[in-house]
């Protein structure tokens, strides 16, 4: 099962060295076969997204992700993009870019448009509880998911524990996704 290490400003510093650091410990420690940029409220987010991607260049075999920005992901040599569940319309535009593309998902609708689109993979998501995230979709949720759908699925949402991750390996998803379980 893939591993997709979402990253949190409530985890990095804007110290470029500490960041840096910390990123590589975090790679190191977990070895996740994905890796997403994504910091909300960072305003020198181009900077940052920079020495991510120059960090990630680093791993051979490591999928890098720059959240919601196209041009950004491209500039970097990133391997793709994260589009939220509004970016629908710029999932083609990635695609002209040589870009792979993951896309949020919360409904069996949008993971369909997603790939019919041309998205690479989606997230769906909260499977498991997670801070206002709404209702979790559950296990069994997931699996229903699973068979109806032919794109390839990282759950997503309130993985926190090594039986969490248990649980989704038992469903064959593609992968898991989370920014608590790395840290």
């Amino acid at each position: 099962m893939y591993k997709y290490l979402i990253t949190s400003k409530d985890f990095y510093t804007c110290d470029v060295d500490e960041f840096c650091k910390i990123l590589a410990n975090q790679i190191e420690k977990h070895q996740p076969t994905h890796i997403l940029y994504r910091d909300k409220e960072n305003e020198n987010y181009g900077d940052q997204a920079a020495y991510f991607a120059r960090v990630c260049a680093g791993y051979e075999n490591l999928k890098s992700f720059i959240h919601q920005d196209i041009n950004l992901a491209k500039r970097l040599n990133a391997t793709g993009v994260h589009l939220t569940s509004m970016q629908f319309d710029e999932i083609a535009k990635a695609k002209d870019f040589g870009l792979q593309v993951i896309v949020s998902t919360h409904a069996k609708e949008e993971i369909l448009r997603a790939k019919d689109l041309g998205a690479d993979a989606v997230t769906y998501s909260p499977i498991f509880s997670s801070p206002n995230k709404g209702e979790p979709k559950g296990v069994e949720n997931l699996k229903e998911i699973l068979n109806a759908c032919d794109i390839d699925i990282f759950a997503l949402g309130g993985i926190l524990t090594q039986e969490h991750v248990k649980a989704l390996e038992e469903t064959n998803v593609y992968g898991f996704a989370s920014i608590r379980y790395f840290y």
